[in-house]
């Protein structure tokens, strides 16, 4: 055995050393530098493309990577974003003029050609962009910068439409991956918006992380929802994984993240006797809880199931279980959200009184239920969705219903929701969501309650022909008198048939640490421009 020489060894280490000590003072203080925000968010992102689901995480992952040609502000109203527009006096033709600096992640330059693409692709999935298209006599571009959108008829939802704030969102991308054909999922994630998405680092289940794009040139006007001036103050924000809450509040505490999107709310006591941190709801008009069947296959394509399913049902054990705390929910039969112009508890009394069981038991043993368990996805890592299967699987079963809870992450219930095969093939019966109340104000833009089918119906794809007729004539009504009185049918159409199923509604605080400053307030919030974070 030869033994190593004293001197030599020395020699080694001592070179080893100064090696480092060359090269590590510049690594360490380029690491000190770099601002960093670490984020827990309500779900763990595994869908990418957010044309492809309409779930919030994705339509989050979209609003960090792409941008819109107009956004909504937190009074309500339109402004530009990547455009400006004009409209003719017959109130025809918009044109919409690209702003100046637009570049895709990729370099290359942001033209007409790419948005009308997009457009064209958000249009096949989303119920507003649907109903536009209806009115649309055509979508050109008369140069590279200039969208020309001409009406057959005037329609009053033109900017509404295209500055929609959540999903499906109308985000821009580049013609080529607006081309990917109908169900499938694009296979980059290259948008012009203010952060660019590090597939490198990407693992499902682990982290999502995202960069400032240097080449973004944000608005000049102050931000507010998703409009203004999207100014990133960071280098780099990763979205963390943490399904047990108690590990993400202890992450939190000790500083390993800076923001929890959705804590417990029987843990917010300690949050809030922590110092460092701060506690606040974001999302000031709240979520509305859903329950959604799936109508193409028994039991549940006949009516008089469904019925039977509604009145066994009440907002106040399901809000109970979700938020437990009446200071952060409100019990309303509103499908179009409490408190908005259009509220109306018109056909929803048994859902807000809680007094349908009886009745719920008499109309299911005439309805003709077989007695086939109902296959009911439930979320297991999403706190906003978790507990209303719990609550409701009790509720049908003592009405009479069968019910087979099966549980899963809600990544999985998001592609599981999309398959419309029977029950022995994967397929489903019931899901639970949420939506923000700015997804469902009125009946064009409330993709929960369209009567489309299987031609762009949502999630369980109801066909209502009568739904379709109301809709349409809200979208040409020309007073808030005829809108309110329309939308009324509207609701009660949608109760008669028992299309969505509006199940309380609440508003969740998030919690962060003080060091970070500047998170907006709005329906898509927490969005990660505009916010700055202090040292660790």
């Amino acid at each position: 055995m030869i033994k190593p020489h004293r001197p030599i060894t020395a020699f080694l280490l001592v070179l080893m050393l100064s090696t480092i000590a060359q090269f590590s003072p510049i690594d360490s203080a380029a690491f000190a530098t770099e601002k960093v925000i670490r984020a827990v968010m309500h779900s763990d992102l595994r869908v990418l493309d957010p044309l492809f689901t309409t779930a919030y995480i994705t339509r989050d992952h979209g609003y960090m990577v792409y941008d819109t040609l107009l956004a909504t502000d937190s009074n309500f109203q339109i402004q530009p974003q990547m455009a400006d527009w004009t409209v003719s006096d017959d109130r025809l033709t918009y044109t919409f003029r690209l702003r100046d600096g637009l570049k895709w992640h990729d370099g290359g330059p942001v033209t007409a050609e790419d948005c009308i693409a997009s457009l064209n692709r958000w249009a096949r999935s989303d119920a507003m962009g649907q109903k536009l298209m209806e009115y649309t006599a055509s979508l050109e571009a008369a140069d590279a910068r200039t969208i020309i959108l001409k009406l057959k008829q005037p329609y009053g939802l033109v900017l509404e439409s295209i500055g929609k704030p959540s999903s499906f969102t109308p985000f821009m991308m580049p013609k080529r991956l607006a081309e990917t054909p109908a169900g499938q999922q694009m296979a980059e994630q290259v948008g012009s918006g203010p952060f660019k998405f590090v597939q490198s680092e990407f693992q499902p289940g682990v982290k999502a992380v995202y960069v400032k794009n240097d080449d973004y040139v944000p608005r000049k006007e102050a931000p507010s929802w998703t409009a203004g001036g999207k100014v990133v103050k960071v280098d780099r924000v990763e979205w963390l994984t943490m399904p047990d809450a108690q590990t993400a509040v202890n992450a939190l505490q000790s500083g390993e993240i800076d923001v929890l999107e959705v804590p417990p709310l029987d843990l917010l006591p300690m949050l809030e006797s922590n110092p460092e941190l701060t506690q606040g709801v974001l999302n000031k008009s709240g979520l509305q809880a859903q329950m959604r069947m799936n109508f193409l296959i028994p039991p549940f394509d006949n009516v008089k199931v469904r019925r039977a399913a509604l009145l066994a049902l009440n907002q106040k054990d399901v809000l109970d279980a979700v938020v437990g705390n009446p200071d952060y929910y409100r019990i309303c039969g509103a499908v179009f959200g409490c408190g908005t112009p259009l509220e109306t508890d018109a056909g929803a009394e048994s859902l807000v009184k809680g007094n349908g069981m009886a009745e719920a038991k008499k109309q299911l043993a005439a309805s003709g239920y077989d007695g086939t368990p109902i296959v009911m996805l439930a979320a297991s890592d999403n706190l906003s969705v978790r507990s209303q299967p719990l609550v409701v699987s009790q509720l049908l079963r003592e009405a009479g219903f069968k019910v087979d809870v099966q549980t899963c992450d809600w990544q999985t219930v998001v592609m599981r929701r999309a398959s419309q095969k029977p029950l022995k093939e994967g397929g489903w019966n019931i899901f639970f969501t949420n939506w923000v109340v700015s997804d469902l104000v009125n009946p064009v833009i409330n993709a929960s309650i369209a009567g489309r089918g299987t031609k762009g119906g949502w999630f369980g794809w109801p066909t209502d022909p009568e739904m379709e007729r109301l809709r349409d004539a809200f979208a040409r009504a020309t007073s808030p008198e005829e809108q309110r009185r329309i939308a009324v049918e509207v609701q009660r159409e949608n109760f008669d048939q028992v299309i969505a199923i509006p199940l309380g509604q609440f508003a969740l605080p998030s919690a962060w640490r003080k060091s970070i400053t500047g998170l907006l307030d709005g329906p898509t919030a927490p969005t990660f421009w505009n916010v700055s974070t202090g040292e660790r």
